[in-house]
C-alpha cells in the first residue's frame, strides 16, 4: 500500500497536523467555494438592480418575474448537465468553464441595451451557476480528509450566504447614482478570482481514478491528506465505492428501502422554497420599496437582511452537530410561520404607517433568520446524509433538482401572486406549505445527528417495513446483477 509517511516516522508534528487541514486543502475548498459566493452575488443583485432596470426598459411585473426567473431556468439546464460534464471533462475543468460563463454572463448583461440582451446575460449567468452548484460541493468533498469533509462541504452554503450579502452591499454602493449596470458587472471580478484560482488547482483523485490515472490520484491524495495516511488504501476504497455506485440508475432511488429518504430529501427541498425565501431574496428591496421607502433605503435594509443571513448561517455551522437537526429544524420552521403571518398582517395596516413598516421589516429579519439555520442548512444537509452510499449521489442530485425547479416556480410567480391575492395573501399562503412542511418532516425526518450514515439508512428502512437495510438489498441486487444481461439495467 502506498502511505504518506516521511522518513523518521509519525511524531508529534504528524499528529498535530492530522488534527486540521493542511494549507492546500483550505486553499482548494476556498478558491473553488467561489463558485458558492457567485451562486449568492448573481442570485442576489438583481434585487436591488431591479430597481432601476423597471423603469429604463419599462417591466412590468411578467417582464421583472422574467428577468428573474430567466437564470433560475437556465440554472435547471446547468444542474442537469454539471454532473455528465464533470464526470467526463473532469471537475476542475467544469469550474474553469463555469467561471467563464460568470464572466461572459456579467458582462452580457451589465452591457444590455435591450430586454432580450438583459435574458441572454442572465440565461449564461443561470447555466453558470447551476453547474457550479452541482459540482462546487463534489470537488471539495473529493478533495478533503474524511475527516475535515463536513465542515468544508459547509463552506459551500456559507459563500452562498455571503455572495448574497456582498450582493446587497454591492446594490447599495451603486444605488447613488441607479448603477445597475456596475451591479450587475461587478459579478466579473470574483468570477476572474475563480478561473484563475482553479488554474493552479489540480483535479480531484476520484476523477483521476475513474479515469485510469492511479499516480496522479496518489499524488493529490499525499498533498491534501495528514501525514502519516495510508493513501493507497484510500484509493483503493475510493475505486470499490465508485464501482459499486455505477452499477445505480436514478430508478433505483424508487427501491422499497431507499424510497423513504427520497421522499424526505425531495420533500424538504419542496418545503425549503415554497416557505417563499426567494421570494425575499430576489423581491425583499421591490417589497420595501412599494411599502414606501426610498430605492437606497430599501436596498440598505435588504443589506441588513443579508448580514443577518450571514451571521445566522455561521452560527447554524457551529450548532448543527451540538444541537441537533430536528430541534433546529422545527423551531425554525416555527418562526418562520410566525413571521410569515405577521409579515400578511403588516400588509393589512394603513399603509406607509410606522406600525406596518416596523412590522414589515422586522418580520423579514425574523424571517430570513430562522430560515437561515432551519430549512437553509437543512437541505443540504440531510440530502448528504439520508440516502445508502451507493445511490447518495443521485439522491442529493434529486434534491438538488427539486430545489431548482421550485425556485423558479416562486420567482416567476410571487408578483403575480402580490397583484392577485394580494401581499397578505402570498405570505399566508407561503405559511400554510410551512404548516403542512412541519406536519410532513415531523413525522418521517429521523434525528441524524451522532449516528453513522448506515444507521441512519437503516433507520428509514425499517420505517419502510422493509425487512433488508439499504446494504443488503444493494449487496443483492448486485448479485442479481452480475447474471443479467448489460443492457437490461441500462
Amino acid at each position: 500500500m502506498e502511505s504518506n509517511v516521511p522518513e523518521g516516522g509519525q511524531g508529534a508534528h504528524a499528529q498535530i497536523i492530522a488534527l486540521r487541514p493542511n494549507r492546500f486543502v483550505i486553499v482548494a475548498a476556498v478558491v473553488s467555494a467561489l463558485g458558492g459566493l457567485l451562486f449568492g452575488f448573481d442570485t442576489g443583485v438583481i434585487s436591488g438592480a431591479l430597481l432601476y432596470i423597471k423603469p429604463e426598459f419599462h417591466l412590468s411585473a411578467t417582464g421583472q418575474q422574467a428577468v428573474v426567473s430567466a437564470l433560475l431556468l437556465a440554472a435547471i439546464a446547468g444542474a442537469l448537465s454539471g454532473g455528465p460534464l464533470s464526470d467526463g471533462a473532469g471537475r476542475r475543468r467544469t469550474l474553469t468553464s463555469a467561471a467563464i460563463l460568470f464572466v461572459v454572463g456579467a458582462l452580457v448583461a451589465a452591457t444590455a441595451q435591450a430586454f432580450w440582451w438583459l435574458i441572454v446575460g442572465r440565461i449564461l449567468l443561470g447555466l453558470a451557476i447551476g453547474a457550479a452548484s452541482q459540482v462546487v460541493p463534489v470537488y471539495i468533498a473529493e478533495i478533503s480528509p474524511p475527516r475535515f469533509r463536513g465542515a468544508l462541504v459547509s463552506l459551500q452554503q456559507l459563500m452562498i450566504t455571503v455572495g448574497i450579502l456582498l450582493s446587497y452591499l454591492v446594490d447599495y454602493a451603486f444605488s447613488g447614482f441607479g448603477g445597475w449596470r456596475w451591479m450587475l458587472g461587478a459579478g466579473v471580478v470574483p468570477g476572474v478570482a475563480l478561473f484563475v484560482g482553479m488554474l493552479f488547482l489540480p483535479e480531484s483523485p476520484r476523477w483521476f481514478l475513474a479515469e485510469g490515472r492511479r499516480e496522479e490520484a496518489l499524488s493529490v491524495l499525499r498533498r491534501s491528506r495528514p501525514v502519516g495516511t495510508d493513501v493507497g488504501a484510500e484509493a483503493d476504497e475510493i475505486e470499490r465505492v465508485r464501482k459499486a455506485e455505477a452499477r445505480y440508475s436514478y430508478r433505483d432511488l424508487l427501491a422499497p428501502a431507499v424510497r423513504p429518504a427520497l421522499l424526505i430529501g425531495v420533500g424538504i427541498a419542496f418545503f425549503n422554497q415554497l416557505s417563499g425565501v426567494n421570494a425575499v431574496i430576489y423581491y425583499a428591496p421591490t417589497i420595501i420599496h412599494d411599502a414606501g421607502f426610498g430605492s437606497s433605503a430599501s436596498i440598505l435594509a435588504t443589506t441588513g437582511i443579508g448580514l443577518v443571513n450571514t451571521s445566522v448561517t455561521i452560527a447554524a455551522l457551529f450548532l448543527i452537530d451540538r444541537v441537533g437537526r430536528r430541534p433546529l429544524l422545527f423551531t425554525g420552521m416555527s418562526i418562520v410561520l410566525l413571521a410569515l403571518i405577521g409579515l400578511g398582517v403588516a400588509y393589512l395596516l394603513p399603509g406607509g404607517s410606522s406600525l406596518s413598516n416596523y412590522l414589515l421589516l422586522g418580520g423579514l429579519l425574523v424571517y430570513i433568520a430562522a430560515f437561515a439555520f432551519s430549512l437553509g442548512i437543512a437541505i443540504w444537509l440531510l440530502n448528504s446524509e439520508i440516502y445508502p452510499l451507493e445511490v447518495r449521489g443521485k439522491g442529493a442530485a434529486a434534491g438538488a433538482m427539486t430545489h431548482w425547479v421550485f425556485d423558479f416556480i416562486i420567482a416567476s410567480t410571487v408578483l403575480y401572486l402580490f397583484n392577485s391575492i394580494t401581499p397578505t395573501g402570498t405570505f399566508w399562503l407561503y405559511g400554510a406549505f410551512v404548516v403542512v412542511g412541519i406536519i410532513f418532516l415531523w413525522r418521517r425526518l429521523p434525528e441524524t445527528k451522532g449516528r453513522t450514515l448506515e444507521e441512519v439508512s437503516e433507520d428509514l428502512a425499517k420505517r419502510a417495513s422493509v425487512s433488508q437495510t439499504p446494504q443488503e438489498v444493494v449487496s443483492s441486487t448486485i448479485e442479481g446483477e452480475e447474471q443479467e444481461s448489460p443492457e437490461r439495467r441500462g
